[in-house]
């Protein structure tokens, strides 16, 4: 092995005459990525020695680290390790051979890409970012091996290098990069730090600025879960997202087949400014930042997750086209997403009553993970819960339904407006009858799926029908003396038909064990899921009327009191009274416009001018 290095001067041994302004063109948009790049390769440099260390048993023990240094006035940024090295043969096989077909063809292939920092990634040209800021690139390096000199290649941007024996006295690597005035930001040492910590902030191998470690080298995904806190996870937590708020759980990854992923996912408690649409993993490939927009690795009712996946299989410029058509980023999606319904099904069984007070925020993501993904809603289905009537416990289906066998088996019924549906609910409750509070936009089209997984059961919202338990064996269905063979519930309806001219409107009378509720609503649950839906979709849902019921409580004091008026000749009266007790019961369907209202108003009035007269 030669002692020394010959000064030699050559050409990169390249195919087109001039990789670096092709290189400046293609890659200026994110030129920044030249440093993670350089510290990159630095930390590789010290896995190497670190690895032959460990099989030759060199008995290397040195502090290992990357350090970064600024000379402002010399116009100096240098990358520095003490790694393995390179001697001058190796400075030629491994910075001066780099080939491409051509320049011609780099461009036409690479000038629709959508990631330009994926350019980097498909032909090694980690080293020559730098070039994207430096006026001109030199290494000074010495190899670990013993007796090899150190050497010094130099080079302008330009084709030409310039190769000479180096002074560096120790084992490693410089890297110093000459920056002309466009490139004078990275000589601020606010802006270095700014991108060693995002890029390099949990690299496995020190990083010193001005002799400050400015890196966690042993981040918490890297670490064994039995031997991590609550706290320390919230602690993580903070320091990746340090003004959100405490996360509601978490999941620690650590996956060797069939691919290598760790990583620690966050469920956030989401705030109504949250995005829903964007993804807020980072990504990183041995610990080093890839990306924080990463959609692909996530499936869409996971969004939310906040936290980080280490994905070493993945090239560190890994491009969304990539992500899209890589079938292991589709196994990724697929052992997250089993990964938290495992957690879901855990928070279930071991703290019910910690789960109940999370479901709030996690409710949308899981149904709508239970209505994308068969295999999510195959282990989560049995630990969806829901809101009851009954104390506001929360219930599961199964617990529910096993409860409703003897009243109303296989029968649903629910609530979405707790408010405008109340006399409805005090029906329910008088009788006993359990009622689930559905009340979020996504849970119209998750009863629906519900209903297509268990077809045997029936989704049925308070206004749709009555319970059978809630009506009296009715005498008004019995033929009143002297009545022409009328019963009771006849002359009740005449008197509201009488009254009512509205299009499309039934009138059905029964005898309500609660005599509060002078009218209610019905609706088809068919009619009212389709007027829901028009309603969802922006469109006025008053045309849904056009066939609907009005049930009357005959044992209601004031629908007795509109027969007396009725029967008395007192028209007037007996007209308002029955306009009122239709929009009363219409005041659930929130179908009002302004005209409707304001004659509510001045109906209400005069009825209460009645009482007092």
């Amino acid at each position: 092995m030669s002692q020394n290095v010959a000064p030699e001067k050559g050409q990169i041994s390249i195919h087109t005459e001039n990789i670096f302004p092709i290189i400046k063109k293609w890659l200026y948009s994110e030129k920044e990525i030249f440093l993670r790049e350089l510290i990159s390769n630095a930390v590789d440099a010290i896995h190497k020695l670190q690895n032959i260390n460990l099989m030759e048993g060199l008995q290397i023990s040195d502090h290992f680290q990357v350090r970064i240094n600024i000379d402002k006035e010399a116009g100096t940024l240098t990358v520095s390790d003490n790694g393995i090295g390179m001697t001058a043969d190796e400075v030629r096989k491994y910075i001066n051979q780099v080939a491409f077909s051509s320049a011609e063809d780099f461009v036409e292939r690479f000038k629709g890409m959508e990631n330009k920092n994926e350019i980097i990634g498909h032909f090694g040209l980690g080293f020559y970012s730098s070039f994207m800021v430096a006026d001109q690139v030199q290494i000074r390096t010495r190899s670990y091996q013993e007796g090899t000199p150190a050497a010094q290649w130099t080079c302008d941007g330009s084709t030409s290098y310039e190769l000479v024996e180096s002074e560096r006295q120790g084992r490693g690597t410089d890297i110093i990069l000459h920056l002309g005035d466009e490139a004078a930001e990275f000589l601020e040492e606010a802006k270095v730090r700014e991108i060693v910590t995002r890029y390099c902030r949990f690299m496995p191998v020190e990083i010193a600025l001005k002799d400050e470690v400015i890196n966690d080298t042993a981040p918490l995904w890297t670490r064994s879960a039995s031997e991590l806190s609550d706290e320390d996870y919230k602690a993580f937590h903070a320091k990746l997202y340090p003004m959100a708020e405490e996360p509601l759980f978490w999941i620690h990854l650590n996956i060797d087949f069939p691919f290598h992923l760790k990583g620690v996912l966050y469920f956030p408690k989401l705030t109504t400014e949250f995005d829903a649409t964007k993804c807020n993993i980072k990504l990183f490939c041995n610990q080093v930042f890839v990306s924080d927009n990463c959609p692909e690795l996530l499936p869409e009712f996971l969004l939310p997750l906040q936290g980080c996946l280490d994905a070493p299989d993945l090239p560190l410029n890994v491009s969304r086209s990539y992500l899209q058509n890589e079938p292991q980023v589709r196994k990724i999606r697929e052992v997250i997403s089993s990964r938290i319904a495992g957690k879901i099904v855990e928070l279930s069984k071991k703290d019910r009553e910690g789960y109940t007070k999370i479901w709030e925020d996690i409710h949308t993501f899981i149904k709508f993970g239970a209505m994308q993904e068969d295999k999510f809603y195959d282990k989560v289905k049995d630990h969806l819960i829901f809101r009851s009537s009954n104390n506001e416990e929360f219930t599961t289906l199964p617990e529910y339904l096993e409860r409703a066998k003897a009243s109303h088996e296989n029968k649903v019924y629910y609530a979405n407006d707790e408010a405008t549906q109340a006399p409805y609910l005090r029906l329910f409750a008088t009788q006993g009858i359990e009622v689930l509070v559905l009340d979020a936009l996504i849970d119209t089209h998750f009863t629906q799926f519900l209903e297509m997984k268990n077809s045997d059961m029936k989704f049925l919202r308070v206004d749709s029908d009555l319970a059978e338990g809630m009506i009296n064996d009715d005498a008004a269905k019995k033929i009143v003396e002297g009545s022409d063979e009328k019963t009771r519930e006849d002359e009740i309806r005449e008197a509201l038909e009488a009254q009512l001219d509205t299009k499309g409107l039934s009138v059905r009378v029964e005898n309500l064990k609660d005599e509060t509720v002078s009218g209610i609503i019905l609706l088809s649950e068919q009619t009212r899921r389709m007027k829901d839906m028009t309603r969802m979709m922006g469109r006025g849902a008053t045309d849904l009327f056009d066939d609907h019921t009005l049930l009357v409580n005959s044992n209601s004091p004031v629908v007795k009191s509109l027969l007396r008026m009725q029967e008395g000749g007192r028209q007037e009266e007996a007209a308002l009274l029955a306009h009122q007790i239709y929009d009363l019961a219409m005041l659930s369907q929130k179908s009002f416009d302004k005209d409707r209202m304001e004659a509510f108003l001045a109906r209400s009035n005069k009825i209460m001018a009645l009482v007092n007269s």
